[in-house]
């Protein structure tokens, strides 16, 4: 486990799947970050490389080439390199190698890098095309945060609140994990979403091109909560394991296979292209309270 710090916060990462496992407000004694109780879901937060949610039959096709990739990829199982640290910053790293490209046509590096600031925990996620041909990947978080924050509120005390107001539907998700049809009503005219754990009784939320690049969980009965800026992510998830004291707030740079998808990596919503030498960034920040 590797921790940064800044005044304000702690963080702690595992090296496996350059994983956050805690951020702490040290002032408050505040943890922000779920438990990672197995008996709901054991993880924490996630990173998702070099795809983002399900491949129709967990296949794409590139070249006329078959190619098999688990939910969420690979990089979250991988042990990441320390490539720099400082007390107050820290960056991970995997290449490709003759495994990833049995299952993943592309040479790549992906670094993972987290920055504390004041009472702010920055992720940035860097993927460079190291190969001679274009790259198609998609990449994303999954951080789970802890609902309720305090002992002396619950669940359904809090709520999300968009930057803007939002009409936006959610699209459903099929029993193989694909993103199906028709929409489904959720945000009309509002900026507010209510939590409750019957939200996620049928998977995920899944937003598109939400006109908010930040989202905050906050409740009238306590002081504390976050705010999550996530600007130039298209899509974003909301999701909790059935009646676990947590919640996802997710962004993503791609999205799962539609029902329909063709499985032509080319082809995929929200694929991220890549020329040769060129570099992807993109960053969210978590600010605590």
């Amino acid at each position: 486990m590797f921790t940064i710090e800044s005044p304000a916060i702690k963080a702690v990462i595992n090296p496996k799947g350059a994983e956050l496992t805690s951020l702490v407000h040290k002032e408050y004694a505040q943890e922000y970050m779920w438990s990672g109780d197995p008996a709901f879901w054991g993880k924490y937060s996630p990173v998702l490389f070099p795809i983002v949610g399900t491949l129709k039959n967990n296949q794409f096709f590139y070249k006329d080439q078959p190619y098999t990739l688990p939910r969420h990829g690979f990089a979250r199982d991988q042990q990441f390199a320390v490539e720099t640290q400082a007390p107050d910053a820290i960056t991970f790293l995997i290449k490709s190698n003759e495994e990833s490209l049995k299952v993943f046509p592309f040479h790549f590096e992906f670094r993972i890098r987290y920055t504390a600031l004041g009472n702010s925990l920055a992720v940035t996620y860097e993927v460079t095309n190291t190969g001679k041909e274009e790259m198609y990947f998609s990449v994303g978080g999954h951080p789970a945060f802890r609902v309720p924050l305090t002992g002396d509120t619950s669940y359904d005390d809090y709520v999300l609140s968009f930057e803007r107001e939002e009409t936006a539907p959610r699209w459903p998700i099929s029993p193989d994990g694909l993103i199906d049809e028709p929409a489904q009503t959720l945000l009309q005219g509002t900026r507010q979403l209510p939590l409750t754990k019957a939200l996620f009784q049928k998977d995920a939320l899944v937003l598109k091109a939400l006109k908010s690049s930040r989202i905050s969980l906050r409740s009238e009965k306590t002081n504390h909560g976050i705010d999550m800026d996530f600007p130039g992510f298209p899509f974003f998830g909301i999701w909790a394991a059935k009646n676990a004291d947590f919640v996802c707030l997710e962004p993503w740079c791609g999205i799962a296979d539609g029902v329909g998808a063709s499985q032509q990596i080319t082809e995929k919503e929200g694929i991220n292209k890549l020329k040769p030498k060129e570099v992807f960034t993109r960053t969210w920040t978590v600010s605590v309270f």
